[in-house]
């Protein structure tokens, strides 16, 4: 089985291709203007760039992409016009090549890039305004532990649930909400507050595909009609419409 994984939900975008599970290739690329942006020979924005990134993994590969088994793309949380290119690239893409389709959501993905380390793990992304979208996993052999459900936080409350657990052992924190709230983490969980931005790790279009290809050995596919971005909270456009 041939997975393709996208993910567009924060200010870097990366497309990986997995079969049977291991890793074939992937490219990852970052919006300079988006804060948290990794550095990149070749960036641009996720609109412009995403399907070059599929085309460049698929030429990498030597397949073309009625190959492909099946896509499996982050729902989010995450940039709001990043989840939405990356899900309508997906769908026209699906519904033009009638390859199935599963949606991962995106702080499972990113804990899930993880590799030697079996603990606490704490997906971190900058959802500016102040605040975190974050999630609290174990990760074992088995796999991940959810600890927590997806959500939407101040930084200062993600950590304190942390810190609460009680147990002292340490938390790798992974995403770019990492970097920008390095000084509060430390500050708050001394040498327990372990950080990354997970340049040493896979991309999350690789945890994408791995965890869609678990789905899919399950026969679990979704529906391009019902699947739609996992927000947790209200758009610009949608608060400003209120009275």
């Amino acid at each position: 089985m041939r997975v393709l994984g996208i993910d567009t939900s924060t200010a870097t975008a990366s497309v990986a291709l997995v079969e049977d599970g291991k890793l074939l290739c992937e490219e990852v690329r970052s919006d300079p203007r988006q804060p948290g942006a990794l550095s990149s020979a070749s960036r641009g924005n996720h609109a412009e760039i995403l399907l070059p990134l599929v085309d460049a993994v698929l030429n990498k590969a030597g397949l073309p992409l009625s190959e492909v088994s099946a896509f499996a793309v982050s729902i989010g949380p995450g940039s709001f016009t990043g989840l939405r290119i990356g899900l309508s690239t997906v769908k026209g893409l699906a519904y033009g090549w009638k390859i199935p389709v599963v949606g991962i959501p995106t702080l499972l993905a990113v804990a899930a890039r993880v590799t030697g380390w079996d603990g606490l793990i704490c997906s971190f992304l900058d959802a500016r305004k102040k605040e975190v979208y974050a999630a609290l996993f174990r990760k074992k052999r088995q796999g991940l532990e959810h600890l927590t459900h997806d959500l939407v936080a101040t930084p200062e409350e993600v950590v304190q649930k942390v810190k609460s657990l009680g147990n002292r052992e340490p938390c790798l924190f992974i995403g770019d909400g990492a970097q920008v709230y390095a000084n509060l983490i430390t500050a708050a969980l001394g040498n327990r507050g372990l950080l990354t931005l997970g340049e040493t790790y896979p991309s999350t279009a690789c945890a994408v595909a791995q965890l869609g290809e678990e789905r899919l050995n399950r026969q679990e596919f979704d529906s391009l009609g019902s699947l739609v971005p996992l927000y947790l909270r209200p758009s610009e456009a949608e608060l400003k419409k209120k009275p």
